[in-house]
């Protein structure tokens, strides 16, 4: 965790007497140094700098300038003017800059060879990070280890793998976390990666002081052991417990011994218990003495005299809900209504899609009936082509007759007039179907009157054939006129 530097905008009346010395952080804040400005450069918070290292150079992130490093150099116990203190050489050049960007690069694999290296010489550490110099010269390797490790040979290893300085560096598994980092139980940052340097020992007599139950999966960390915190108010409970009298752990009364559960020391009261129940006795400091004065004389106690405790907060108490029976009251002539409705639309729909299919249908038909008059109008055209065949059957007749003697022609003449009554008869009858099909609604009307106009056209168009048989047999024929079919009826 970097200090804030409240003295950054105050001018001061003797720059000379300025602090020389500036921090520097290194592996994103994991390493803090610190180093002497003889360049008389004004470097601000953030910036980078090349700095001097281990037999060449490294590239950091200042860190904290002016006055407050001196408090820093006080805390940690570094001499301000210590010749031996490395120099802050330049600000950083483009080539500094892309050789360190290019071993910081290489970490992460170097790590992960590193932790092969030492599984295959079966080696009992964990390599938790690894750090190599901006110039590449050096590495710097940090591990954890619950015993001796003898790694002299993985130093020779690493150096002829790696091409680098090998410097080994153990810490301690708190370290290990702060270096990774996380989030507490608070919500908040780890305190050993932002501000906490020291760490001390953190035992489980810190959690009984402080009242709390021994429960190791609350009281640890990430890092598997106590929680640092543990310590923070153990001062102020271990001022506050001085209070309390000592050798209190039992009292002795007529209804048994009473022994001691938990001390509050925001109330000043002190809890029992007695065997034959489980009911727990809050009693006073005071109480407390006078019943151990009783004790030392060899007397029982009478009563614990418990102190009621009453609670502070004015919260009104809820009202419970009671259960009363209901039936009959309530009426589901809403839903009975919501659901005819809903039967009502349904049965609209049906019939309007039932309407709809009704007309598609009859639009189709109506089509069918309209396409007939075209199909009436194809059978007149065929009884016209029959027509005309019997014309020039009729003719071919004719020249027969002329070839033969006087008599055959007039028998035949009688024959073909026969013939000829029959194709108009024929024609009648096709007449009156026309006209019973003019019955039928829509265009079949039309239909029927079309073929019974074909029925006259047959008529006419055999007369004159009957007019030629009658000459060539000399008798005039009475041309009686045509009789139209009857009209239809509707």
């Amino acid at each position: 965790m970097n200090v804030h530097d409240w003295l950054m905008n105050l001018p001061f009346s003797d720059p000379e007497s300025s602090c020389k010395v500036i921090e520097v952080t290194f592996n994103k804040g994991s390493r803090k140094e610190f180093f002497r400005n003889s360049t008389l450069q004004y470097f601000e918070k953030g910036a980078y700098v090349t700095v001097e290292g281990v037999s060449g150079f490294d590239v950091g992130e200042v860190s904290l300038t002016g006055e407050l490093v001196r408090l820093q150099l006080k805390k940690r116990g570094v001499d301000e003017f210590n010749p031996e203190m490395k120099r802050v050489l330049r600000n950083p050049s483009e080539k500094d800059v892309e050789l360190f960007q290019h071993n910081k690069s290489r970490e992460q694999q170097v790590l992960m060879r590193s932790r092969a290296i030492a599984r295959q010489l079966n080696i009992q550490m964990k390599l938790s990070e690894v750090e190599i110099q901006a110039d590449g010269k050096k590495a710097t390797f940090f591990y954890t280890a619950d015993d001796r490790v003898d790694f002299r040979e993985m130093i020779k290893i690493y150096a002829g793998e790696f091409k680098v300085k090998v410097e080994m560096r153990q810490i301690g598994i708190r370290q290990e976390a702060a270096k990774v980092g996380g989030i507490g139980s608070c919500g908040r940052e780890l305190c050993c990666s932002t501000w906490l340097t020291d760490f001390k020992s953190v035992t489980t007599t810190a959690a009984r002081y402080q009242n709390l139950s021994i429960n190791q999966t609350k009281l640890s960390g990430q890092c598997g052991r106590l929680k640092c915190c543990l310590n923070y108010e153990l001062d102020t409970y271990l001022d506050a417990l001085q209070q309390f009298p000592d050798n209190a752990d039992s009292l002795d009364t007529t209804r048994g011994t009473a022994h001691l559960i938990k001390k509050d020391i925001f109330k000043n009261l002190m809890w029992y218990v007695l065997p034959e129940s489980n009911k727990q006795y809050p009693l006073t400091i005071q109480r407390v003495k006078e019943i151990k004065r009783l004790n030392s004389r060899g007397e029982k106690a009478d009563e614990l005299q418990a102190v009621e405790l009453v609670a502070t907060t004015t919260k009104t108490k809820e009202i419970e809900p009671q259960f009363v029976d209901v039936v009959g009251q309530i009426s589901l002539r809403s839903l009975e209504r919501g659901s005819k409705r809903r039967k009502d639309k349904d049965r609209e729909q049906r019939q309007e899609q039932r309407r709809g299919n009704e007309r598609e249908q009859r639009g189709g038909s109506d089509q069918q009936q309209r396409n007939q008059p075209r199909q009436g109008g194809g059978g007149d055209n065929n009884r016209e082509q029959k027509g005309g065949q019997q014309q020039n059957q009729g003719k071919q007749q004719q020249q027969q007759r002329q070839q033969r003697p006087p008599q055959q022609q007039q028998g035949q003449g009688r024959q073909g007039g026969g013939q000829q009554q029959g194709g108009g008869q024929q024609g009648r009858q096709g007449g009156n179907q026309q006209a019973k099909a003019g019955q039928q609604p829509g265009g079949q009307q039309q239909s029927g009157q079309q073929q019974g106009g074909g029925g006259r056209n047959q008529r006419h168009q055999q007369r004159p054939r009957n007019d030629n048989n009658n000459n060539n047999n000399q008798r005039p024929p009475q041309q009686k006129p045509p009789q139209d079919p009857p009209p239809a009826t509707s």
